[in-house]
């Protein structure tokens, strides 16, 4: 019998209420009023200060909900349970009509997203394959293709719920379409390994 493989796929991790509601509207209330860095591609986006964990209540409280996600999520990608840090935290506050463009996350390993309102369908996170990759340059792409997962260019996240957490590795493109419907707020993060060690050549990261 036939079969197809997924070869070195890459790891998104969807993890449902993983804030209650009360600290998901602290967040929101508290930081969705303190955005004083305006977005350089929208002025209908504006974000908070970066803040490490320790200097914010509320992101210390969240921190010690999403390490253990992290955890499990950096098992997926370097084949081992170990020490991680969350180096920065920050709140985005996407107004109607706003956008963030296609995006990176540099200097970590892995990122994510809690989404602290509800998203309008035209504001999912919209994650792409990386330009000038290892694939065929030539493309089949008309009205009778079908998109799937060997030859779409970009992939739609589910649609979230307040309190919603999603993980991915820092390197992957992805980007908010124009926002149609109410403001949209998210709490965004990167994190780090404590060490990496490859036969005994270890390197040590610190937040």
């Amino acid at each position: 019998m036939d079969e197809i493989i997924g070869l070195f796929p890459t790891p998104f991790l969807r993890a449902r209420a993983t804030l209650g509601p009360a600290l998901v509207k602290g967040l929101a209330e508290h930081f969705g009023r303190n955005t004083t860095n305006e977005n350089n591609s929208s002025t209908r986006l504006s974000h908070t200060a970066m803040l490490q964990p320790s200097e914010s209540p509320l992101f210390s409280e969240a921190a010690g909900l999403i390490t253990p996600k992290i955890i499990e999520f950096g098992a997926q990608l370097f084949g081992e349970q170990m020490g991680w840090a969350i180096k920065e935290m920050w709140v985005n506050v996407l107004e109607n009509g706003g956008h963030q463009a296609m995006h990176t996350h540099a200097n970590s390993f892995v990122s994510g997203v809690v989404y602290l309102t509800p998203v309008h369908a035209s504001a999912q996170t919209v994650f792409m394959k990386s330009p000038g990759g290892s694939e065929f340059i030539f493309k089949n792409d008309h009205a009778r293709t079908k998109p799937g997962a060997y030859n779409a260019d970009k992939w739609v996240s589910p649609a979230p719920q307040p309190g919603d957490l999603v993980l991915f590795p820092s390197y992957l493109m992805h980007a908010v379409p124009h926002n149609q419907g109410e403001r949209r707020i998210t709490l965004s993060f990167n994190a780090i390994p404590l060490r990496l060690d490859s036969w005994g050549y270890t390197i040590r990261f610190g937040a």
